[in-house]
Formats: C-alpha cells, sequence, structure tokens
C-alpha cells in the first residue's frame, strides 16, 4: 500500500502496446518539432514581448536566453527519458517509474493545471486577435459574446462564444485522429513562422542601435523577474514528449522534435526582441501592451503588413491550443490507464485509435473556463505549474540513472547531474520570482490533489489491485 510504488520500465513498454490499448505510432522528426514550434509560438512572441520590454527594456533578450536556458537543461532530461521510455503521459509516467505513484500523481495533477488553464487562456487571447481579423472584413459578433462575463468598455458580457467555439473545434480534430491533427497543425506552424520571419526581414532596417541604450535599465533585478514570465513564452515543448507512445523511431525522433523546436524557438524570440526595442524606445510599449508588434510595424511604416500579422498571431495561438489539448489527453489517458483516473478516460475509440472520451470531457472544460472566466493572474499558474514539472523531469533522471545504471538509453541526456542540476537550479530560481497568491493558489490546486489521491486514486490504482490479488 506503499504510496511510493513504482511501476517498472519494463512493464510500462510492455502494456503501451499490449491488448489494444495502445496508440497508434505514426508521428516522425518533423511532425514532433512542429508540435513543438506550435505550442511555443503564439502569445508569447506577439503578445507578451510587450509587458516584457517595459519590465526589461532593451535586456529582454538576455530574459529569454535565461527562460531559454531553463527549457533547454529540462529538455536534455526529457529527450532522454522520452526517447528511452516512449510511452503516453510525459512526465507523469516517468515519475511513476523513478520517484513512485504519489510523486507521479502529484506531477500529473500539476500538468492538468498546466494544459487546462494554458488552453483556456490561450483561447481567450485567440479570441481578442480573430474579433480583430474579422472585423477588418466588416464581421463583428454580438457584443455581449465577446467576452467572459463582466463589462466591457460599458456593454455588459455573457460569454466569449469564440474563445468557446474555437477550442471545441480543435477538440473534434484531436478526437478523430493524431495524423489529422499534426498535419493541419504542420500547416498552420510553417505559415506563422513565415509570419515571424517577414516581420524580422521588413523591421530589421528600421532599427535605432541608440534605443538600445540603455541596455539593462531596469537592472538585473528587471531580467530576472521578466524572465519568469517571458517562461510562459516557452511553455508547449514538453508536450512533445507527450507523443512518446505516437512516434515512430521515438530513440531518434523525440530527441529532435524536443531539441529542434526549442532552438529553433529561443532564435526567434531573441531576434523578434532585439529588433522591437531596437525600432520602438522600450517605454512606448506601455501603450500597446496587446499589440506590441503592430506598435513596431507603426513605427517602421510598415502598416500594410498589420493584417498578415494578425493572420500569424490567431494561427499562432491555434496551435498552441491544439498541443496543449493534446498533451491534456495523453495525460488524461496514461493516468486513467494505470487506474489513478476513471477507466473510461483512457477507452480508445473503435475507429480513430484516440483517448474519445479524455478529448472530449476535457475539450469542453477548457472551453467553459476560456468563455466564462476572465483568467488574468491565473495564467502565472500555468508557469509554476511547468516550472515543477521540468524540476520533477530532473530528478526523475538523475534517479534513474543511479537506480538503473544498466537500462538501455536510445538518448543519453549530457553531463548527469550537472546538466539536470542545472535545470533544477534554473527552474526553482524562476518559481521564487512568482508572486506570493500564485504560491497560495497553486498550493490550494495541489492539496485538491492530494485529497482526490488518498479518497480515489490510490485505491483504484493498477498496482494497488496487484498488491490486493497477491495477498
Amino acid at each position: 500500500m506503499s504510496i511510493f510504488r513504482k511501476k517498472s520500465i519494463e512493464d510500462l513498454l510492455k502494456n503501451a502496446g499490449s491488448g489494444g490499448k495502445g496508440l497508434k505510432r505514426e508521428l516522425g522528426a518533423w511532425d514532433l518539432t512542429m508540435l513543438g514550434i506550435g505550442a511555443i509560438i503564439g502569445t508569447g512572441i506577439f503578445v507578451l514581448t510587450g509587458t516584457g520590454a517595459v519590465n526589461a527594456g532593451p535586456a529582454l533578450s538576455l530574459s529569454f536566453v535565461i527562460a531559454g536556458l531553463a527549457c533547454l537543461f529540462a529538455a536534455l532530461s526529457y529527450a532522454e527519458f522520452a526517447a528511452s521510455v516512449p510511452v503516453s503521459g510525459s512526465t507523469y509516467t516517468y515519475a511513476y517509474a523513478t520517484l513512485g505513484e504519489f510523486a507521479a500523481w502529484i506531477i500529473g495533477w500539476d500538468l492538468i493545471l498546466e494544459y487546462l488553464l494554458a488552453v483556456s487562456a490561450v483561447s481567450a487571447g485567440w479570441s481578442g486577435y480573430f474579433q480583430s481579423f474579422l472585423s477588418g472584413f466588416g464581421i463583428n459578433f454580438p457584443e455581449k459574446l465577446t467576452a467572459a462575463p463582466g463589462s466591457v468598455e460599458g456593454v455588459t458580457t455573457y460569454m466569449n462564444l469564440p474563445a468557446f467555439l474555437i477550442v471545441m473545434a480543435i477538440t473534434f480534430l484531436i478526437s478523430i485522429g493524431t495524423k489529422q491533427t499534426t498535419r493541419i497543425n504542420n500547416i498552420m506552424v510553417v505559415v506563422k513562422v513565415l509570419v515571424v520571419l517577414l516581420f524580422i526581414v521588413s523591421s530589421i532596417y528600421y532599427v535605432k542601435p541608440e534605443n538600445w541604450q540603455p541596455f539593462m535599465p531596469f537592472g538585473i533585478d528587471g531580467v530576472f523577474s521578466t524572465a519568469a514570465l517571458m517562461f510562459f513564452a516557452f511553455i508547449g515543448f514538453d508536450a512533445v514528449a507527450s507523443a512518446a507512445e505516437e512516434t515512430r523511431n521515438p530513440g531518434r525522433n523525440l530527441p529532435r522534435g524536443i531539441l529542434g523546436s526549442l532552438v529553433i524557438c529561443v532564435v526567434l524570440y531573441m531576434a523578434v526582441s532585439l529588433i522591437m526595442t531596437g525600432v520602438v524606445p522600450y517605454a512606448q510599449f506601455s501603450q500597446a501592451l496587446d499589440h506590441p508588434i503592430s506598435l513596431v510595424l507603426q513605427s517602421a511604416g510598415q502598416n500594410w503588413i498589420a493584417g498578415i500579422i494578425d493572420l500569424g498571431a490567431f494561427l499562432g495561438m491555434t496551435t498552441v491550443i491544439l498541443v496543449m489539448l493534446y498533451g491534456q489527453t495523453r495525460i488524461m489517458f496514461a493516468m486513467s490507464r494505470d487506474g489513478l483516473m476513471p477507466k473510461p478516460l483512457s477507452k480508445l475509440h473503435k475507429k480513430y485509435k484516440t483517448p474519445y472520451a479524455a478529448s472530449w470531457i476535457f475539450g469542453l472544460l477548457s472551453a467553459l473556463l476560456g468563455a466564462f472566466i476572465p483568467l488574468g493572474e491565473l495564467a502565472e499558474l500555468v508557469n509554476i505549474g511547468t516550472l515543477t514539472a521540468f524540476t520533477m523531469i530532473s530528478i526523475a533522471v538523475i534517479v534513474l540513472r543511479k537506480t538503473r545504471p544498466d537500462m538501455k538509453r536510445a538518448f543519453y541526456c549530457p553531463a548527469v547531474p550537472l546538466v539536470p542540476g542545472l535545470a533544477i537550479v534554473f527552474c526553482v530560481f524562476l518559481m521564487v520570482q512568482l508572486g506570493s497568491h500564485t504560491w497560495m493558489r497553486f498550493l490550494i490546486w495541489m492539496a485538491i490533489g492530494v485529497v482526490i489521491y488518498f479518497t480515489y486514486s490510490r485505491k483504484h490504482s493498477n498496482l494497488n489491485q496487484q498488491q490486493e490479488n497477491e495477498h
């Protein structure tokens, strides 16, 4: 009955493909890289860069480097696990095999928070860009259905209908097949990367180096605190690990997808932030926090690109919603298959071979949150949830190297325990930068998870059932 009971690596690999319970392996390195870029490039580059510029000045690029390093060190740990144990569930599954059932439950509950709020928060941002895009063609939603319940510019609103509809549409897409989902994702990712490159090329000639002085107006503290916020911009590459059970040749393709998508996005973020603060003095972004890219284009006299940027922005957010919701359903699938969540959540559709019930239940829940709850500061919970997951995977790699040095690994995280140790240090440091209110909400969420584990999940766990049968 120990809360530290573990699943063996061998059983994980065996169960992943047995009895029709396994997912179809049909994703390659290109699909995984596109999933990673699809999750990363979105709100961070089109919205958060404005807030980052105000808080860090031109040194925003350094904030991206710090946040990117935390992700890179954690990504190497993810790559080792995902390549060697290509099973659905990401950090949850890896914790189950190394740290025990209770730690696995905690991290799974933590990932629910990360993905659920990420989908809801991004869907609300997507709604704003989509409405702006449609208004250019004279099409407008009824004002009462354009935002969560409240008052917007004197108009009483009842729900954010566009946010609800986009999540429902993506839920349908995810429910009918992984290959179909990734094909559409790949197309949208290519388009939005081209849009980002168009912004870089069209704006770089208007950079004034004097706008970079002073480079660090708020000192190193401003850089660090902004790095904790900009971390949100990188959230999502870990969802690539959720696709481990659906990957062809995971030993080769998963490390390529995880590390490749992260490196590409770090380079793009740095380039965009340097150009932004080079064209427009950083203080001016306080007047355009919701559309910093548009302000840069206006200052550069490139208004004709604004419509294209809007297209890139809402495509970018669409792929973020898609990948995060995909990751959510795969975590639920893995937890349900282990008995920690109700069994119907791991039932696969006879035709599509997807976790149909999990897709629709959590798709509907995310859609309702985005439609009816103004998330505001709750978005910070996504950061703290992700940083916790990254810390856990880094600890798990160190533990597994000690307990199973003989295990065959398709990819090795370099310099263990140094690299995962650095990931732990970076992630804990960024967590400390977050506010007390965020910590309080996070601890309340975790307390609820502990109650559910001891009242339901511990008893219904497959490992518990096996122990009872043995006795």
